[in-house]
């Protein structure tokens, strides 16, 4: 009896405590924002933005910490393993709804060990080769393929990112052999498709726009459900004759899995601000980036959905990486 008593006290005080702490005001100190990539991809680049705005909102600094390794793997899960106090917050993407299929062994699970934020933006991938390809739409690229399978290549920024599942996508709908080269980030792989180490990549239109523009990549095709506005000339995979192709890139934010409620929904209405503001929409209108703010539930729901459909790509074509 007196040992029952005495947990129950104690679950008082702890209540207490808590309720205590979450009186203060949020946030009192500098965040974390761990982007688990190298620098100069889409999620790190797009990551200082909100950054630099929530640091100003906020009235303490919003920090960006790369931790980059095993396919977005290594940053997530210290982010899980992180007190759940809204002090280190996750800048994800697709990789993550990809590796709950293709990394089954990995030492964290995206909706039990993490909690949805919001998602941050949305944007087109574009197909690009090197000059020197033969190829200078997607019919043409298919059939160099078919007349010599395993010859091309494509680069990416690792397995399970969106720019490997954007080729592994293409490959299966469009029945091709294209063999992957991974690199350790979107700037290794870029390099060796410029340098024509590797044939091509798909890449954000953001980052790889300045290249075409320069004449030293060729724009194929984009990766979205219709034409990007900002290259309003180049046709999408799906009109090309790959119909119903579809592979963007999207980036959202997570936090630990116990974080207080309150918390979350501070850091969601304080992005929501950043997202919605006349400045970042008209900038990243320009980069070909749509702003995505959603409700923590609809993020969740979003996360689910998009679990399913790569995981549906990833059993069909026998992908695993332990």
């Amino acid at each position: 009896m007196l040992r029952v008593m005495l947990r129950a006290v104690l679950a008082v005080i702890l209540l207490c405590c808590g309720a205590a702490a979450w009186s203060q005001p949020y946030p009192s100190k500098p965040v974390r924002l761990v982007v688990p990539y190298a620098v100069g991809g889409s999620a790190d680049v797009y990551g200082r933005v909100l950054a630099a705005k929530l640091s100003e909102d906020l009235g303490h600094p919003v920090v960006v910490e790369n931790r980059p390794g095993g396919g977005a793997v290594v940053g997530t899960d210290a982010v899980a393993k992180s007190p759940p106090d809204g002090y280190t917050v996750l800048m994800m993407s697709n990789t993550h709804a990809v590796n709950e299929t293709l990394m089954p062994k990995k030492p964290y699970e995206l909706m039990r060990d993490l909690a949805p934020v919001t998602g941050v933006n949305y944007q087109d991938l574009l197909l690009v080769v090197h000059p020197s390809v033969p190829a200078k739409n997607v019919k043409e690229l298919i059939a160099l393929a078919k007349k010599s399978p395993g010859k091309l290549n494509y680069a990416s920024s690792g397995p399970g990112t969106p720019y490997h599942m954007a080729g592994e996508l293409f490959k299966y709908m469009a029945g091709v052999d294209i063999v992957h080269i991974p690199h350790k980030g979107s700037d290794q792989a870029r390099t060796a498709v410029l340098g024509h180490q590797v044939d091509m990549m798909f890449d954000a239109i953001s980052t790889i726009i300045g290249q075409v523009h320069a004449g030293k990549l060729r724009a194929i095709a984009t990766t979205g459900k219709k034409r990007s506005t900002v290259t309003p000339d180049v046709p999408t995979v799906a009109e090309s004759g790959v119909p119903g192709y579809e592979a963007p890139i999207w980036l959202g934010l997570m936090v630990p899995a116990a974080t207080p409620k309150p918390v979350i929904e501070k850091l969601n209405a304080e992005v929501a601000k950043v997202l919605q503001s006349p400045d970042i929409k008209d900038n990243w209108a320009k980069q070909g980036a749509q702003p995505m703010p959603m409700k923590p539930d609809e993020f969740g729901r979003f996360l689910r959905a998009d679990i399913e459909k790569w995981g549906k790509l990833v059993k069909a074509t026998g992908m695993q990486i332990e």
